[in-house]
């Protein structure tokens, strides 16, 4: 079954090699940070913090670290979105950054300083 698996990712040109524990980490979690943004854009949601309280409540995130925009936050917002477009480069279309978080990450702003309603 290597073998064929190794077969069909090299027919598709898909890449294979290790992956750290950081990095399905963020690419689980920033997936997560950039539908956030969407959500945002939306109005399904007014504020960061809102999707904070949806992820320690509903998801049962880790209370330290505060809900997912708040350890976003903490990375940086900037980053987040600099490694989103980076995939989005890399993948395509599935990483698009949102809008409201390439917005964001141009001017500065973190989530929790974002306006309500921002888009």
């Amino acid at each position: 079954t290597k073998q064929v698996i190794a077969e069909v990712a090299k027919e598709l040109g898909i890449e294979q090699r290790a992956f750290t524990s950081e990095e399905i980490l963020r690419r689980l979690l920033f997936a997560s940070v950039n539908e956030a943004c969407k959500i945002l854009e939306e109005g399904k949601a007014l504020r960061a913090s809102d999707i904070d309280v949806m992820w320690l409540h509903g998801f049962g995130f880790p209370r330290y670290r505060g809900g997912l925009m708040f350890w976003a936050d903490q990375i940086g917002v900037k980053p987040v979105y600099e490694q989103i477009e980076q995939w989005h480069q890399r993948y395509g279309a599935r990483w698009r950054p949102a809008n409201l978080l390439r917005d964001l990450a141009r001017d500065g702003i973190s989530f929790r300083d974002a306006k309500p309603g921002t888009k």
